[in-house]
């Protein structure tokens, strides 16, 4: 078994304080530091496409609502866990980058719809399958089954978390 940077720390955990259990800061440290190595890597995946995650989370956002590729700007928020000030935010650069239109709304006067245009599809489904690539990539040295395991383990890890 190799010893990472997790297993040093709870070592001297061990060492100062051997009254406490360990065990879920091993889990954790793990979780975080992978989050971390792979949210770089994505980002650096997605610069060639000139966007970085925040703008990847909108246009994904689109892109996964199907034709016409189009929602409220609430929705687009809520689906990101996201404030609506910080949308708007999102939204401007995108609008400038022609990435998506706002276009008014056809039952109500007084809201708009975003709407993903060709080049923004083209940039998400580039930039979706360059991050999927280094995802893959940070997890080739598992086997498919233990990937798939670690997948459910991580799924039931967050059943309680998602309460």
């Amino acid at each position: 078994m190799t010893v990472d940077g997790v297993d040093r720390i709870i070592e001297q955990w061990r060492t100062e304080r051997p009254d406490l259990d360990t065990t879920a800061m091993a889990v954790f440290g793990r979780i975080f530091r992978l989050s971390r190595i792979a949210g770089d890597a994505v980002e650096r995946a997605y610069a060639p496409s000139g966007i970085g995650r925040p703008e990847f989370d909108v246009l994904a956002t689109l892109r996964r609502a199907g034709e016409p590729y189009q929602l409220s700007p609430g929705a687009l928020a809520a689906s990101m866990m996201l404030s609506t000030g910080g949308t708007t935010a999102r939204l401007d650069r995108l609008e400038k980058a022609g990435l998506v239109v706002r276009i008014p709304s056809r039952t109500d006067r007084r809201s708009v719809l975003v709407q993903l245009t060709p080049k923004g599809r083209e940039v998400v489904d580039g930039a979706v399958g360059a991050g999927l690539a280094e995802q893959r990539r940070l997890l080739d040295h598992m086997p498919a089954d233990r990937q798939r395991q670690l997948g459910e383990l991580l799924r039931e890890a967050l059943a309680r978390g998602d309460q």
